[in-house]
């Protein structure tokens, strides 16, 4: 098939593998013709780039990250514009068989649609955010004003002109239909997050890396990811000072996001003792944090009325790290792991609750070792990135 996927974040193919280059790398591996359109992160590497083989249009965009709302907004509701712009420029033929957009962002609709409509081929949506709903509950936006009414309608667009649509968890599913009755149910069907085996670091390099950090008697708690308010950091912080006690737990907070310098604020303000904010790594490196640590931390908003799948539990599946989840009480996260028995969780905003998840943890380590093993036994048999592709194939075809 002839193919397209339009991103809105996407690192260069040779730098760093996740969700959607994996996705991308098995359409091209399985001989289909794809190509991808994304924005550039480098203002030299604009333009028609190949990328480990893979054609990628680089466009030059506003910037999308790390920017106030309104910068965002107005980023955001260009790029489809600019997204045709660089298809028209670069002579693509617009004869594809196959158009895959995920959310976010939701502003992508017009110009699939337009593909759609050029092509006459089928278009995939690949629904991870619930947009402008999420917003909506973070107080980012108001319902029913005039820009969540924007927003909204280009939501109901977006999943009325898409042919199929592969959502996260079954709570997403029901969600949708809850929340748009006129939608054709039978277009909603199961994609969960999906990730490729990253082969485990050698005991010695872990070992290394505990010398050198100072952590050889350290129980390690990590998060990492985007530091942001859907993630509610207090949350963590809050656990870290009601765990000052235990003076061997030592939690790791690695990334950045919109919230890190509120997240420093915090930090400086509360003084948790045993709490480290680091910057991000690069996926191979954090891999090695991430299989060093003797728990993986999730944390959700607990104002979330829609039901969040974090993508980040792939890290801790892929290295048998248990996790430990402060949830809102709508996403059916913690139904997930409570069947699959690959970690344990608590309402947010509930810190004694979350504690005591932690301290079960933390006082066994055979279940640590089995929910850990549990974790890696369900990535490695259903969530490949190979399984998402056939999905998606066999939805499509």
């Amino acid at each position: 098939m002839k193919v397209i996927f339009l991103a809105l974040a996407f690192p260069k193919m040779d730098r760093n593998k996740y969700l959607y280059s994996q996705l991308v790398s098995q359409f091209h591996d399985n001989g289909h013709d794809i190509t991808v359109v994304a924005p550039a992160y480098d203002e030299t590497l604009t333009g028609l780039q190949i990328e480990e083989g893979v054609k990628v249009i680089r466009v030059k965009t506003l910037p999308l990250f790390g920017v106030g709302l309104i910068k965002k907004g107005i980023a955001n509701i260009l790029l489809p514009y600019q997204y045709k712009n660089a298809l028209k420029k670069h002579d693509v033929g617009l004869d594809f068989d196959l158009i895959m957009t995920p959310t976010p962002p939701i502003s992508l609709y017009g110009v699939a649609a337009w593909l759609k409509n050029k092509s006459k081929g089928k278009l995939y949506l690949i629904l991870r955010d619930i947009f402008p709903q999420n917003a909506v509950d973070l107080g980012m936006l108001k319902k029913s004003g005039p820009i969540h009414f924007y927003f909204r309608r280009k939501e109901k667009k977006l999943y009325n002109t898409s042919d199929q649509i592969g959502c996260m968890s079954e709570g997403n599913i029901d969600f949708v239909k809850k929340h748009n009755p006129e939608l054709d149910a039978s277009k909603l069907h199961m994609l969960p997050n999906w990730g490729d085996i990253v082969p485990p670091a050698e005991t010695s390099k872990i070992d290394e890396l505990r010398k050198k950090e100072g952590f050889e008697n350290k129980f390690i708690v990590i998060f990492g990811g985007n530091i942001g308010l859907p993630q509610k950091m207090e949350n963590i912080v809050n656990l870290a000072l009601a765990c000052k006690a235990q003076k061997d737990i030592l939690f790791l907070i690695m990334g950045k996001g919109n919230e890190s310098e509120n997240l420093q604020n915090l930090i400086t303000e509360k003084k948790p003792e045993n709490l480290q904010l680091r910057d991000g790594l690069p996926q191979k490196e954090y891999m090695l944090w991430v299989q060093m640590a003797d728990v993986g931390l999730i944390s959700l908003s607990e104002k979330f009325t829609i039901p969040n799948i974090p993508s980040k539990a792939l890290s801790y599946y892929n290295t048998k790290t248990p996790i430990l989840a402060s949830i809102d009480r709508n996403t059916d996260f913690g139904k997930i792991l409570d069947e699959l028995n690959v970690g344990v969780w608590a309402e947010a905003g509930n810190t004694a609750a979350l504690k005591e998840k932690l301290m079960l943890l933390y006082k066994n380590d055979q279940l640590r070792r089995e929910m850990g093993q549990n974790g890696f036994n369900y990535m490695k048999e259903h969530l490949s990135a190979n399984i998402a592709f056939n999905t998606i194939i066999e939805k499509t075809s």
